[in-house]
């Protein structure tokens, strides 16, 4: 698997995933129709930095993005965004992206990482807890899951 910083033609090879992930309506606080113009924005406006993990074929199967989570003296904090095409998962890609992600906030000059809202039902909850995150707080019911119902949203925290 090769990890990459994306280029601007990426984002049809992301789109699909991306739209299918936030579509199902169970992993991000995303609007389950946010348009693929919005999404584009969301995803990679900066001052994000994209990446893409490509197979042995050249498919892009999974993205992430780091940017600062906070402004001014607060903007050493990043903050990251991963998705992995549901098609390939199990492989170890979400891992792999993680890892890489992590390496380069570090490398960028970022102190920590903090995710604002994960879905405290999410499988990746267990990637992040393995990865050295700790859950800073939950936010209860704070998340209309369109299985589980009203979940709540945890704050996760790791040192760089």
């Amino acid at each position: 698997m090769l990890i990459r910083e994306a280029a601007a033609d990426d984002w049809p090879r992301i789109w699909p995933f991306w739209h299918r992930i936030v579509a199902a309506g169970d992993t991000y606080t995303w609007a389950r129709d946010t348009s693929e113009e919005a999404a584009r924005a969301l995803w990679t406006s900066p001052p994000k930095r994209v990446y893409v993990a490509e197979d042995s074929t050249g498919t892009v199967v999974g993205s992430a993005f780091v940017t600062p989570n906070y402004g001014g003296p607060a903007d050493r904090i990043a903050n990251a965004g991963f998705m992995v095409d549901p098609d390939h998962g199990g492989r170890g890609i979400g891992r792999a992206l993680a890892e890489h992600i992590l390496t380069a906030a570090r490398d960028q000059g970022f102190r920590g990482m903090v995710f604002n809202a994960v879905v405290e039902t999410n499988p990746a909850v267990g990637l992040w807890l393995s990865l050295g995150f700790t859950i800073l707080g939950t936010v209860p019911d704070a998340f209309d899951h369109p299985r589980d119902g009203r979940v709540g949203l945890h704050i996760m925290y790791r040192a760089l």
